[in-house]
């Protein structure tokens, strides 16, 4: 089994990655990091270019997840896939065979959300395996003052 975490290096993600840290030392099981790296369109040297630098920043925010997972001490795997992230992530969580999904969120409101398609809400619905959605700090600050 394994733990596998959407990670882009925004806010939401990085509190996603100190939690999915503690989940997989806690279950003893390794880290996947995902980064869904679908380009727009579909032909042409501009959808090449465009698609290897998302493709290299992918390759980037990982690195530094990868690092906080060996400081850890998580083994940890790393893909950068050419798919939307919500279905990099399911792909990832089946051939990985995850015991959870980790993502963080920026902190859209439900409705936003669900009229927009992000990503933890596409999961939510779609996912076989438990998803676990992360809120930035702002979020949760927010939260506790409520």
């Amino acid at each position: 089994m394994s733990v596998v975490l959407g990670y882009d290096e925004s806010p939401g993600a990085e509190r996603a990655l100190r939690v999915a840290l503690e989940v997989a030392t806690a279950f003893g099981e390794p880290l996947v990091l995902v980064y869904g790296a679908a380009a727009p369109g579909a032909a042409g040297e501009e959808y090449r270019a465009h698609r290897e630098a998302v493709r290299q920043a992918g390759r980037s925010a990982l690195a530094h997840a990868v690092r906080a997972a060996d400081e850890a001490g998580v083994p940890s795997a790393v893909e950068v896939v050419d798919e939307r992230p919500a279905q990099a992530l399911l792909d990832a969580a089946r051939r990985h065979d995850a015991r959870v999904i980790i993502v963080g969120t920026w902190g859209d409101s439900p409705i936003r959300g669900a009229l927009l398609g992000s990503t933890p809400h596409k999961l939510l619905h779609l996912s076989p395996v438990p998803v676990l959605c992360v809120p930035t700090e702002t979020a949760t600050e927010y939260g506790a003052r409520s």
